[in-house]
């Protein structure tokens, strides 16, 4: 039940195959806490929910229950989704969740639902809206460190511009932030209705955001990763559910 204190945010989870988790003899799926802990502190509930086909109709009923989306981390999106060919160095695709994510992101745009996306939530948001990614950015020439996804240590805290007169620079009030970051992809091209806030000094797109007024950021990095000592990164956390009430 949606309360006033506690916005109730949709979670869509990460599908796990059997074995993943030991002592499970059949598959799960999970979220990892530090997403939610992030949502809790700042006055949200998050509810976990299990990918699957659904249809429109089904989307917007789902939808509807909730008063937020965010789009967590994970595997890499379909590259059929953006109308390419799969590259040796795409891993972790689970068509399933991108079309169970889609529907949601779709029906929540079209009720003005808030959305906030994360690392492949960032990804998703573009090509969603009719962008494309870059199947794999690390150690390609001009290109800093990343970080290292789905690896124990893989995260790499470095400096990110904000892109001022956006929604993501109001929201956080500074030039620039540092953000821990294990991604080896990143959006190409950026779609109409949306626009980058943030920028790697490499020039990798590290945030985009809608043009309208509805509520949708999506970042490349990992908030939740330093949310429990950066303001800034729980900020964004804050906002989202701020105005999911």
């Amino acid at each position: 039940m949606q309360t006033k204190s506690r916005p109730l945010i949709a979670v869509p989870a990460y599908p796990l195959r059997t074995g993943r988790v030991d002592g499970w003899v059949t598959k799960g799926v999970a979220v990892p806490r530090p997403y939610l802990e992030a949502i809790l502190r700042a006055g949200g509930e998050g509810a976990v929910l299990l990918p699957r086909r659904i249809t429109v109709t089904e989307a917007d009923e789902i939808i509807s229950l909730f008063a937020g989306l965010i789009l967590l981390g994970g595997g890499d999106v379909d590259p059929a989704q953006y109308g390419e060919e799969r590259s040796d160095r795409t891993y972790g695709v689970i068509g399933l969740r991108d079309e169970f994510e889609i529907a949601l992101l779709d029906a929540a745009t079209r009720r003005g639902i808030p959305v906030f996306g994360i690392c492949r939530g960032a990804q998703l948001l573009a090509v969603a809206r009719g962008g494309t990614l870059l199947q794999h950015i690390t150690d390609n020439p001009g290109i800093q460190n990343h970080g290292k996804p789905g690896v124990e240590s893989g995260a790499h805290l470095h400096e990110l511009s904000i892109t001022p007169d956006t929604k993501l620079s109001k929201i956080l009030g500074v030039d620039t932030v540092m953000a821990s970051c294990h991604h080896h992809q990143a959006v190409a091209t950026i779609p109409s209705g949306l626009r980058q806030s943030a920028s790697a000094p490499d020039g990798v797109i590290e945030a985009i955001e809608s043009t309208d007024d509805h509520f949708c950021i999506a970042v490349q990095w990992h908030p939740e990763d330093t949310a429990v000592s950066d303001p800034n990164q729980q900020r964004l956390f804050d906002v989202f559910v701020e105005a999911c009430r």
